[in-house]
């Protein structure tokens, strides 16, 4: 019986049952944390883009890609919420007005996840 085309590149089968099924492993990859940001792409691409899910995983560079969108999903974000002096979101405010202060904080970190989700997360 001739090998196939798998086993001639140096594939190996195991029984499972009455089938015989490949052997595969995935390449080693190195252990990244991953925050929120990077959870919630890593979500939308397994429900989304499943074949850059797939790809990303079987090449190994899922957690680099992953940690890659939480960085700078979380430097945007950073730096959208760092606009609220421009808003009139002072310390002065704060100690005269805090419940204002707090719904226009509010208001601009709904705003820095929003565009976040829009430009990195979910594109």
């Amino acid at each position: 019986m001739t090998k196939s085309i798998f086993e001639q590149l140096g594939g190996t089968y195991e029984r499972q049952g009455d089938y015989l099924l490949p052997c595969f492993t995935l390449p080693a990859e190195k252990e990244i944390s991953i925050g929120v940001w990077g959870q919630r792409h890593l979500r939308y691409l397994k429900e989304y883009r499943r074949g850059t899910y797939i790809n990303l995983l079987t090449s190994g560079r899922l957690n680099a890609y992953l940690a890659d969108v939480d960085r700078q999903a979380e430097e945007l974000s950073f730096r959208l919420v760092e606009l609220k002096q421009a808003q009139g979101i002072t310390e002065q405010l704060k100690a005269e007005n805090q419940l204002l202060w707090v719904q226009r904080l509010n208001n601009i970190q709904a705003c820095a996840r929003e565009i976040v989700n829009e430009e990195i997360i979910y594109t």
